[in-house]
C-alpha cells in the first residue's frame, strides 16, 4: 500500500502546504484510505471504535456510547446493528430504564477487537513509517493536545489573539 501522500496529478499552492489545517486534512485522507484497506471493508473504523469503546467503558446506553465515542447516533445505531448481526456486540434492556437499551460486547466481539487491533497497527505502522519512534510519539503528543481542549474553552481569533507581547 505504498501511496505518495498526493495523487501525482496534484499539485497544491504553496499557500496551502503552510497550513497546519490543510496538512491535517490530507493526512486524515491518507489515513482513512489505509485503514479502511487494511479492514478491506467500509465501516472497519466505526467497527472498530464501538467495539474499544464497549471493551473500555463496559455497558452504555447507545446515546452514551455515541456521545463518548464523539460520533453520529444514527452512525452509531448503524454500526451496532451490524455489530449485532454479526454477533460482536448485544443489546439488552435497561434494567434501571425500560425506555433504552445498554449495549455490550461480547466474547466473540472481544476477540474480533483483537484482530482489529493488528490490521490498525499495521496501517498506522504504514502512516507513520517514515517518522522515528521519538517522532511519532511526539506527533500523538501534539495531535492530543489539539484535540484535548475543552469543548467551552474559548477559542483565540482575530487580531487580538495575534499581538505580540509589549518589551
Amino acid at each position: 500500500m505504498d501511496e505518495p501522500l498526493l495523487q501525482p496529478e496534484v499539485d497544491p499552492p504553496v499557500r496551502l502546504w503552510r497550513l497546519t489545517s490543510w496538512l491535517l486534512h490530507q493526512a486524515t485522507a491518507r489515513a482513512n484510505r489505509l485503514v479502511v484497506g487494511h479492514f478491506g471493508r467500509p465501516g472497519g473504523r466505526m467497527r472498530y471504535a464501538i467495539l474499544a469503546g464497549l471493551d473500555q467503558f463496559g455497558s452504555l446506553s447507545q446515546a452514551d456510547l455515541s456521545r463518548r465515542l464523539g460520533i453520529d447516533r444514527g452512525d452509531a445505531v448503524a454500526g451496532l446493528n451490524d455489530l449485532e448481526r454479526d454477533g460482536l456486540a448485544k443489546r439488552v434492556p435497561d434494567p434501571a430504564d425500560s425506555r433504552r437499551n445498554l449495549v455490550h460486547i461480547t466474547p466473540t466481539g472481544r476477540e474480533t477487537l483483537l484482530e482489529f487491533d493488528v490490521l490498525v497497527d499495521a496501517a498506522q505502522g504504514e502512516l507513520l513509517r517514515d517518522l522515528a519512534p521519538a517522532e511519532r510519539v511526539q506527533l500523538n503528543a501534539l495531535l492530543r493536545r489539539l484535540l484535548e481542549r475543552p469543548a467551552n474553552a474559548p477559542a483565540h481569533t482575530g487580531a487580538a489573539s495575534q499581538k505580540t507581547p509589549q518589551s
